[in-house]
């Protein structure tokens, strides 16, 4: 997959018997999945236009441009869909893409290297970068917040971290 495409989404499976999906969406407004153009698979090798038919749990059920029937649509189960990052809105200074956090390096106040972001997750709350940390098989969830995170520097490749104490 190209990196100049962003996961906004994925396909939860076939929604009734006439080709459309049950689609989830990673969007900060979930609608919003629909207008960024064609979704690309993974792989760059299939796209598709998406319309939303109407809102179901979990996401939305949705016709995908090429998908007529349920098989074609259960065949595609499991299938993140990404978008071309130019398609996606500018964010202020102080909001961030996951895709733009994840490989960054994390330091602390003091320079020292705590690991990389290997995610980022939201279980409610707020958000919590994954850090793997050098030379543990365990990782680190730290909170996406100002104070556990004053610095983000997406162009240097790193963030400066203020993590609590006996986090890491």
């Amino acid at each position: 997959m190209s990196g100049d495409r962003v996961c906004v989404g994925a396909v939860a499976g076939a929604f009734g018997v006439r080709g459309e999906v049950r689609l989830k969406s990673f969007c900060a407004e979930a609608a919003d999945i629909a207008g960024y153009g064609p979704l690309w698979t993974e792989e760059g090798r299939r796209s598709f236009e998406v319309t939303l038919t109407r809102a179901v749990k979990n996401g939305f059920a949705a016709r995908l441009s090429g998908v007529a029937t349920k098989e074609a649509a259960d065949a595609l189960r499991g299938t993140r869909l990404y978008v071309d990052r130019d398609a996606l809105p500018d964010l202020p200074d102080d909001e961030f893409y996951h895709a733009d956090l994840v490989g960054l390096r994390v330091l602390d106040t003091g320079g020292t290297d705590l690991g990389t972001v290997r995610g980022v997750q939201n279980h409610g709350a707020t958000d919590l970068l994954e850090i793997a940390v050098p030379g543990h098989g365990d990782t680190v969830l730290l909170p996406f917040t100002r104070a556990a995170v004053p610095t983000v520097d997406i162009a240097g490749g790193r963030l400066i971290a203020d993590p609590p104490d006996g986090l890491f």
